[in-house]
């Protein structure tokens, strides 16, 4: 044993030894005779995001003589934003299907893009340039995700009007007109659409649309009570099949426009689900179905509510932004039958798959 600096060297004794040994055999047992580390946990599998699918080679059936088709491009935020390919494919699938599936318009719920950023307008207008060349009727309405600085909803800030011009949106034949006090902003407008004998009115309304733009709304509405109306907002209902209802459930359902910063600065002058339902819908007896978006979760849900006069009014829900790559390419096709029903089909043109489950592939009662 080397002496420490300042201490008496002596001769090793046998306990020394001894000692020595007993440090070296324990020194050892990192390397010989101690029990091998024990195997880190399995990753928890990745829930299947299609374990609820009945998903069948193939597009759904053509319509029925007689019947027409709308289509519902539901938040396509994250095509805008990363799968432009896919967005592409939607529009192009649909001019390809114009003829077969008599295709008499195509509803955008919303969120058209993800961050309100020039890239993704950019992207989302070519995808839906696809539309407006072949002269498909379209109508679109922004989401959260179009308003506000990349998309964070904070106030009603929005790029749409800029890559959708109103003069470009009025070119359409099924145009008929803006919100009255912003007539250079796209964001609220109404629209005909004629098929199968049958005349409709399909009212594009903003995010948690302002209490002056309801007004406006009534007014459309009111003066065509001949028109069947159709209504488009990014939020409406929830997906436990009930509407949104702030001073009932408050922040219990995520995501509605009264929690927004856009309602915090603005004096609360948005409108929820139930509040357009008292406000506009239930005062009207033509009101055929809305649509919305927005909502996470299983992203479906469909609500039937009769007004005062006991005229019923389906309401759903339907978004495929929690799918994979964005979406998967799914959309929604609603065949319009002479039998006073409405059938719906979700199909992706990129999967070249129906979803045929009892969530995603049901009749409406025809209003």
């Amino acid at each position: 044993m080397t002496p420490t600096p300042g201490s008496n060297p002596r001769t090793p004794s046998r306990r020394d030894f001894l000692l020595t040994g007993a440090a070296f055999t324990l020194g050892c047992l990192p390397f010989v005779g101690r029990a091998a580390d024990p195997k880190p946990a399995p990753a928890k599998a990745k829930p299947n995001p299609y374990a609820d699918a009945v998903l069948v080679e193939g597009e759904p059936p053509l319509p029925a003589e007689g019947s027409f088709t709308f289509a519902v491009l539901p938040d396509t935020q994250y095509y805008s934003e990363k799968y432009p390919e896919t967005y592409l494919a939607q529009t192009r699938w649909l001019v390809a299907q114009r003829e077969r599936r008599r295709l008499a318009g195509v509803f955008h719920l919303g969120d058209i893009t993800n961050q309100n950023t020039v890239p993704q307008w950019t992207n989302a207008r070519k995808a839906m340039q696809v539309l407006m060349d072949a002269q498909v009727p379209m109508c679109l309405v922004p989401g959260n995700h179009d308003y506000g600085l990349r998309g964070n909803g904070s106030d009603r800030s929005s790029m749409l009007s800029e890559f959708f011009p109103v003069k470009d949106l009025a070119a359409a034949k099924h145009w008929q007109g803006n919100y009255d006090k912003e007539p250079d902003r796209a964001e609220n407008s109404w629209h005909f659409l004629e098929a199968g004998g049958r005349k409709f009115l399909v009212l594009c309304l903003e995010f948690g649309p302002r209490e002056d733009v309801v007004r406006w709304a009534n007014a459309v509405v009111a003066a065509h009570p001949e028109r069947e109306v159709i209504l488009l907002t990014h939020v409406l209902i929830y997906h436990d099949e009930t509407r949104y209802d702030w001073k009932k459930l408050g922040a219990k359902q995520d995501w509605n426009p009264h929690a927004y910063v856009m309602a915090k600065q603005g004096g609360d002058d948005v409108n929820d689900g139930e509040e357009l339902w008292t406000k506009l819908i239930s005062r009207h007896e033509n009101f055929l179905l809305t649509l919305n978006g927005h909502v996470l979760g299983d992203g479906l849900g469909r609500v039937v509510t009769a007004t005062a006069k006991g005229h019923a009014v389906p309401q759903v829900l339907v978004n495929f932004q929690m799918k994979p790559n964005g979406g998967d390419g799914w959309l929604r096709l609603i065949e319009m039958r002479k039998d006073g029903t409405m059938q719906t089909y979700d199909y992706s043109p990129t999967r070249k798959q129906t979803n045929a489950s009892k969530q995603n592939q049901f009749t409406i009662p025809w209003a």
